[in-house]
């Protein structure tokens, strides 16, 4: 559902890694008609942003960390994230990248 709720051109595809947690691609694909891509096997740098942000959020939760009830938790983890400056993103935060790109595309549709 929250893939749904993206601007369609924030939904052209999706690169997962080959993890067993993603083998539900398929339901997603149908869900939101977005197509999913999986990365080589032991090829991170296929997936920079990914692999980086990946090491952020086991700042907050460790490696084998049960998550499966703790969405309030989750989401301000998430909020954290989002307000970080990135040096991958000219130190801007991916919430201020996220609105730059909404609005960019907003004043250059005709």
């Amino acid at each position: 559902e929250h893939a749904n709720s993206l601007p369609a051109m924030m939904r052209t595809s999706l690169t997962w890694d080959q993890g067993s947690e993603m083998a539900q691609h398929a339901a997603l694909t149908l869900a939101t008609t977005m197509p999913v891509y999986f990365a080589h096997p032991r090829s991170p740098w296929e997936r920079g942003s990914n692999e980086n942000t990946n090491g952020l959020i086991r700042e907050y939760l460790p490696k084998g960390t049960i998550i499966t009830s703790h969405q309030p938790y989750l989401d301000a983890i998430a909020n954290e994230l989002n307000d970080r400056p990135r040096a991958a993103l000219g130190f801007y935060t991916p919430r201020e990248m996220f609105d730059k790109l909404l609005n960019d595309n907003v004043v250059s549709t005709p």
